[in-house]
């Protein structure tokens, strides 16, 4: 998020729709799912419209795809075992979350198996929120306001209202989670078998009383997991993101009450350092969260193999 080009834009979405002083400024509606960009008729109840974070999802895919694919067959061209540049730098990130994620945590036995889906959420998280800090759709908001002049109902209207970061959204975390539920499940099988996998959720040899009250607390923590997961990792990259929406809405709260010099000098002075600083923050938050995903999600899969543990 460029604070240039979001103080530009917020400017551009406050003069022509927003109430300045004593009125409310919207922050969820620069950082929720926006309406829908392509309506589709609803199937099962189920409305499939393509939204602006259905979108990203397939934007940040589709690079993904595109800048991976690249770096390995150009390896591939050059001949050489010995990797370089880019491709380099993709086999340092592949290698350690292989050997200081996977491997630990499944152990090397089910490393080939599970590191495939980890760097998967490894590499799309990150690159999910990575690109929530691209000022694309804030530039757009400009170039918008001051040159095409499209109305609020138009199709970059649409595009322009929501946030870019698409793990943000818990529906999105949510399917990213339910299918660490799912990688659960399916290791302590291929390790145990279906119902080991289930009779391993308690330790064994205790007074049979007790688990009467295990047994209960296990399978609310199967479903604790992934929606913990769920929960930090959209939290995380929404609460930043309306921290710094908070900050810079002073510009325009004494813009209103001291007019426009007042607002400029809260501006300088205070709102765009302190953004200046959480965008930093926020930098670090991106990769921190992709990598605490993909640890959990880690540790919960080699749980259910090593059971015993």
């Amino acid at each position: 998020m460029n604070l240039p080009a979001l103080l530009s834009t917020t400017l551009a979405r406050a003069s022509a729709s927003e109430p300045t002083g004593g009125g409310q400024i919207d922050f969820i509606g620069h950082v929720a799912n926006s309406k829908p960009l392509i309506h589709l008729p609803p199937l099962f109840g189920i409305d499939f419209s393509i939204t602006k974070h259905v979108l990203m999802l397939w934007v940040v895919a589709i690079l993904l795809f595109v800048i991976v694919t690249t770096i390995v067959r150009a390896y591939l061209r050059r001949g050489s075992m010995v990797p370089t540049g880019a491709a380099n730098a993709l086999e340092t990130i592949v290698e350690y979350v292989r050997d200081e994620m996977v491997r630990p945590n499944v152990g090397s036995k089910w490393v080939a198996t599970w590191a495939p889906i980890l760097l998967t959420f490894f590499f799309f998280i990150l690159g999910a929120n990575a690109i929530g800090l691209i000022p694309i759709f804030e530039v757009l908001g400009v170039v918008n306001h001051y040159v095409l002049h499209q109305p609020a109902d138009s199709f970059i209207g649409h595009l322009l209202h929501g946030g870019s970061t698409a793990t943000g959204n818990f529906n999105v975390t949510a399917g990213l989670a339910t299918v660490t539920f799912f990688a659960i499940i399916t290791a302590g099988t291929m390790a145990h078998g279906f119902f080991k996998h289930f009779a391993n959720l308690v330790p064994h040899g205790l007074p049979f009383p007790i688990y009467f009250l295990l047994v209960p607390m296990e399978i609310v923590g199967m479903f604790v997991r992934p929606f913990a997961l769920t929960m930090r990792l959209a939290a995380n990259m929404t609460g930043g993101h309306i921290a710094i929406l908070a900050i810079m809405s002073f510009v325009f709260i004494f813009a209103g009450m001291l007019g426009p010099i007042g607002g400029i000098g809260i501006g300088l002075g205070f709102s765009v350092p302190v953004a200046g600083a959480v965008l930093g923050l926020e930098i670090i938050v991106v990769l921190v969260q992709a990598y605490v995903f993909t640890l959990l999600s880690a540790v919960f899969i080699g749980m259910a193999i090593h059971a015993h543990h």
